[in-house]
């Protein structure tokens, strides 16, 4: 799930550490490496779920070969991904993953391991915990709108309340190892260190982190 980078506002808290056009340019980075790194996996449909809908044309021009578009349907999150789960389920396929694009140095062995879970019918929910309390990916076998509904956004109980909710609808739940995602400076701070003491990592994002001032 992603917003089209410069068709609208995107990575707020991180305008006054880097202006809006460096963190437009650095969402930029996120995306592209984030589909890069999901082509590559075998296996699975890598779709873009766009916002907004009348950018379609733009995300076109980003989006490597082989990746779908598709357009969020909704007016808030909660129909988004509702109606995001009810047509890729009802296309046809096992399963279905929803991701984040502000995670960029995910593993994508995290996504394989929820992918190759869900075909196994090993659990019902897969949870991707993020360490704001979140989840940096949620997928899912059958659609469970209950999941979404009346969910407080952006707090640090998201995750908390999906997983109970869950297991009170008596869905087998399997959680993912934990990861971050890149919202404000503090967060960007750390993605340079993470960079830094690796020694390696997504290659648009690692370049144009290298042009910024620390």
């Amino acid at each position: 799930m992603a917003k089209v980078p410069g068709a609208e506002p995107v990575k707020s808290r991180l305008h006054e550490a880097l202006t809006e056009a460096c963190a437009t340019e650095l969402y930029r980075c996120f995306l592209l490496d984030r589909l890069d790194g999901l082509v590559a996996l075998s296996g699975l449909t890598p779709i873009v779920a766009f916002t907004p809908a009348s950018a379609g044309a733009q995300m076109a021009t980003l989006a490597p070969p082989g990746v779908r578009l598709m357009a969020q349907e909704g007016r808030d999150l909660t129909e988004r991904l509702t109606r995001l789960f009810e047509r890729l389920i009802g296309d046809g396929h096992t399963a279905a993953l929803a991701m984040d694009s502000d995670s960029p140095t995910l593993p994508m062995a995290y996504v394989g391991d929820a992918a190759q879970t869900l075909a196994r019918d090993e659990a019902d929910v897969v949870i991707g915990p993020s360490d704001d309390g979140g989840y940096y990916l949620i997928g899912l076998r059958r659609p469970e709108p209950a999941l979404f509904e009346r969910m407080p956004w952006s707090t640090p109980e998201v995750r908390a309340i999906t997983v109970s909710r869950a297991r009170a609808l008596g869905l087998r739940v399997h959680l993912l190892p934990p990861w971050f995602d890149i919202d404000t400076a503090a967060d960007l701070a750390r993605l340079r260190d993470a960079l830094a003491a690796s020694g390696t990592g997504p290659a648009r994002t690692t370049a144009f982190l290298s042009t910024l001032p620390r």
